[in-house]
Formats: structure tokens, sequence, C-alpha cells
């Protein structure tokens, strides 16, 4: 079996931790490269094959927020926030706009490299899921490398913000989805319009995909929306 050595990518303003940072990674096999800020961060990303991106929020020029959701427009590249700040409310903005993890300052550089690894397993698993996904014995089904989405055999005519949308629940099955995080994966975060606007799109694939039998997109009253199998 071909072994792929990792790309990681640390986003530290502090030397002193990017260095400790990369000596516990590349002890383990991982290749690294380092950014000291945020637009350096994005110049290191769009130059070179990433698969893991750690990164600071507190940079002295784009804020780590900042180099996440402009991260999350072109890819779904894993990424541990590091963050200094104590406040439950951020760490939740943080995985809002995109992160998969975060740990809080100060850290064990051990701990940070088993959440690297953890996360990697987790996303490789996820990757070699099944690109046909079927539910309730063939009544829905969507071929995500064709992008199309069959309902009892025939195809659903789907917006392309619908079928994000979709696709976007239907792989995170009871993964529960803010209306403000949908609003970022699906409509992109510079979006300036009513976040009801996914209540829309809900409601246009919800009549495309369900019946009375078959209920798939259950509303979470005050939170958002997620994707369950009847």
């Amino acid at each position: 079996m071909d072994y792929k050595v990792r790309n990681i990518l640390i986003v530290e303003d502090e030397e002193s931790i990017a260095d400790v940072v990369r000596a516990y990674l590349e002890k383990e096999g991982y290749n690294t490269f380092v950014a000291y800020n945020g637009s350096k961060a994005i110049d290191i990303f769009n130059q070179q094959e990433i698969d893991f991106i750690i990164l600071d929020l507190m940079l002295p020029d784009l804020s780590g927020e900042e180099v996440c959701k402009k991260i999350r427009i072109k890819s779904q590249v894993p990424i541990l926030m590091l963050t200094a700040k104590a406040q439950e409310s951020d760490r939740i903005y943080g995985l809002d706009i995109g992160a998969d993890d975060y740990i809080t300052k100060p850290f064990s550089p051990k701990e940070l490299v088993a959440r690297v690894r953890a996360i990697l397993r987790r996303t490789d698993t996820e990757g070699v899921k099944a690109n046909i996904l079927d539910f309730s014995n063939g009544d829905l089904t969507i071929d995500l490398n064709k992008m199309e989405v069959k309902k009892q055999g025939k195809i659903v005519s789907l917006t392309a913000k619908e079928y994000k949308l979709l696709s976007l629940l239907i792989q995170n099955i009871g993964r529960i989805f803010s209306r403000e995080e949908l609003v970022v994966k699906v409509l992109g975060y510079d979006y300036e319009g009513y976040d009801r606007t996914i209540d829309t799109h809900v409601k246009n694939i919800r009549q495309k995909i369900e019946d009375g039998n078959n209920k798939y997109i259950a509303t979470v009253y005050g939170i958002g929306y997620k994707f369950q199998e009847d």
C-alpha cells in the first residue's frame, strides 16, 4: 500500500509555538508548512497541496475566522483551530464557520497531535463512503459523482443551491446545522441576504423528495435542520 505523507499547514504568529507544533508533527512523519499571518496562510494553501490546517484565531492581519471562511469557499480540508478565547460562543462560532475541531491555549502538543490523527482518521473514513447513497429501500438515492438525485427512480430537478444544501445534509446524517452555518456553507460567507432564505430552499427540497411516508429533513426548532432516514 502506498503511503502518502500528509502536508500540514501551521498558521501561528508566535514563532515559539509554531516551532514546537512543527517539531511534534514532523516527529510523527507529517510534512509541515508554517505561516505567521493569515495572508501568507492563504498564499501557501493556494500554492501547495495541503491536507490539514492548524489555525490560530489571533493573527496580526486576517483573523483566523476570516482565513477559515476564505478556505471554506474552495475546500473542505480539515481545520483544527487554536484559540485563547474562553467564551463558549467564540468556539461555537468557529465550528459554525467550518472548523472541524478546536483546542484551547495553553495546550499539550501531544494532545494536539492526537487530535490531528483522530480528525484525519475520521475524514479518511468519510472519504471512502459509497458515492451512491440510498435511503428507505430506494425511495431516495443520491449519486455524489453525477450530482444526481432520484425519488422512486425518477430524477429530481434541483437548483444548484438546493443540491448543495441537500448533499451537505445527506452526507452528515443526524448532524444539526444552524441556519447561519448553512448560509455560510451553501450561499457563501459573504452572502448578505436574510438567513431565512435557507428555509425557502428546505421547503422546496421537501416538496421534491418527501411524501406522506418518508420525511427526510427534520426541523430542529430554534436551531436549524438535520437529515434523518425515516
